[in-house]
């Protein structure tokens, strides 16, 4: 149970862009998680995209648009590794959703926020990383 929010200013992202990244996103999280490629794990990753009006976003220097990424995991899921795996990839992704190169990489923000076991609640009851790691089917 892992969750995404990307926050972009609004028509930051190419159409084509806006139509895929937040699928994208989640297919990188999980595979950086180490989760099975199933529906019911696919069905769990959440993805939110949060347009910001125009001129709401904005830096001390200039008005181009920065992107968050904010990814919300269980604790102990990922090490530095794959911190660095989901890190990079989302970057990557984001910047091609934007039809940005990759001089244009710190405008990507990834934040990774872990979740300590029992304080993730669902369907009115506390939900434990093995109760969703043993959902897993073969």
């Amino acid at each position: 149970m892992s969750q995404i929010e990307l926050t972009v200013s609004e028509g930051a992202l190419t159409e084509q862009g806006a139509a895929t990244i937040q699928r994208d996103l989640a297919r990188a999280v999980l595979r950086w998680e180490g989760a099975p490629d199933q529906e019911i794990f696919r069905s769990l990753l959440w993805s939110y995209l949060h347009e910001l009006p125009a001129g709401a976003l904005r830096t001390a220097a200039d008005d181009a648009p920065r992107f968050r990424v904010d990814v919300t995991v269980p604790l102990g899921v990922l090490d530095d590794e794959r911190r660095a795996g989901l890190v990079r990839e989302a970057n990557d992704l984001v910047l091609a959703a934007a039809g940005l190169g990759a001089d244009q990489a710190l405008r990507v923000w990834v934040l990774i926020h872990e979740q300590p076991d029992g304080t993730w609640g669902a369907g009115g009851r506390i939900m434990r990383y093995t109760e969703v790691a043993g959902l897993a089917t073969d």
